[in-house]
């Protein structure tokens, strides 16, 4: 059973000698799942449901559910992976329009999974103005159905931001995105600038971080790399209410701004994230490290931290053989959102 453990994190700016106490949690709505098909999927899915769990939602990279999570409380998210291979093809449209007319409860979909990428290292490489025209005619038209529409998952270097670019104008004013989907995989300091750049490029969009891990690195380092990041992402919204609460003592009001420079200047803008980690250890192509499960299914301190339970201290181990580097092409993966772990010594501002 996924529990929630708190502690209380105190703030004394000196210069004001206000003292804020605030709980932060292991827990978190944002945290979402990564759905990877493996051998183990009958075993190890039921894991993520667990009573008690907190993860609210999934992904699979499909525009179906996985039957697996059909009687869950997990909400699915369908993806529009790649273009059609035809022009007629609106395959996408009509299956998201199929669980709509059946009572489903869609409140947002993903859009081309690394479409700057190669399909040897998972992406869908898409040509962005065929990605522009596939979007007008399969996934604008969901707009009317008010669902928020993400928009292409590209990759974490610079070529992502060149095909956004070539994107949007292709799209020509046509392509209504209401949040840019973040892929990383490196450490803590460049995920947390990559973010930055891409809010910096696209203030207007909030951001769903949906896949991201530390690749083959070690035990210690990947836990580091995990507590900081969901720190990072819960506490980006918790800083944002204390900012809104406490304007006055804000330094970006002392520079001579109004509270609602302060609302914009600091939103919540990390709507939702997913861990790439899902799958045991010994399956593993970003090292048995980053994986939330070890080779014997059991959950690694990093699952237990995503689920918001106490660690057991299991530590994962590779199988013989194991290639490193990013999966080929992981059309079911299997990642959870949920735990977080608990803050001590945070710093507002």
């Amino acid at each position: 059973m996924v529990g929630s453990v708190c502690t209380a994190v105190s703030f004394v700016p000196i210069f004001l000698h206000l003292f804020i106490t605030s709980t932060r949690c292991t827990t978190s709505p944002k945290r979402g799942l990564i759905d990877v098909a493996t051998s183990y999927g009958s075993t190890d899915d039921k894991i993520w449901t667990e009573p008690g769990s907190d993860l609210t939602w999934y992904y699979n990279y499909d525009d179906s559910p996985s039957p697996g999570y059909s009687d869950t409380s997990l909400q699915f998210v369908p993806m529009l992976f790649a273009a059609p291979n035809t022009t007629g093809d609106t395959s996408f449209l009509d299956t998201v329009q199929q669980q709509l007319d059946g009572g489903a409860n869609v409140t947002a979909i993903l859009t081309f999974n690394e479409p700057d990428g190669t399909s040897a290292t998972g992406g869908s490489a898409v040509d962005p103005t065929l990605a522009a025209q596939t979007w007008i005619k399969e996934v604008e038209p969901l707009k009317k159905h008010n669902i928020s529409l993400g928009g292409p998952a590209v990759t974490g270097s610079e070529s992502g931001f060149t095909w956004l670019q070539s994107f949007f104008t292709a799209c020509a004013g046509n392509c209504s995105v209401d949040f840019l989907p973040v892929h990383w995989y490196g450490n803590f300091e460049g995920l947390a600038s990559h973010i930055g750049q891409v809010r910096g490029t696209y203030p207007n969009m909030s951001i769903w971080v949906t896949e991201y891990a530390l690749p083959n690195a070690s035990l210690t380092d990947s836990q580091s790399f995990y507590n900081s990041s969901a720190d990072y992402f819960d506490r980006i919204e918790w800083v944002s209410t204390v900012a809104r609460r406490y304007p006055l003592f804000h330094p970006f009001v002392h520079q001579g701004h109004g509270t609602e420079q302060l609302t914009r200047h600091n939103p919540s803008y990390i709507n939702r994230y997913s861990y790439f980690g899902s799958f045991r250890s010994s399956a593993s192509n970003v090292g048995p490290n980053a994986a939330m499960l070890t080779q014997n299914g059991k959950l690694t301190d990093i699952g237990a931290y995503y689920l918001g339970v106490p660690p057991q201290g299991n530590v994962p181990a590779a199988a013989a053989g194991l290639s490193a580097g990013r999966p080929l092409k992981w059309r079911k993966l299997g990642a959870v959102v949920a735990g977080v772990v608990c803050l001590s010594g945070l710093m507002l501002f």
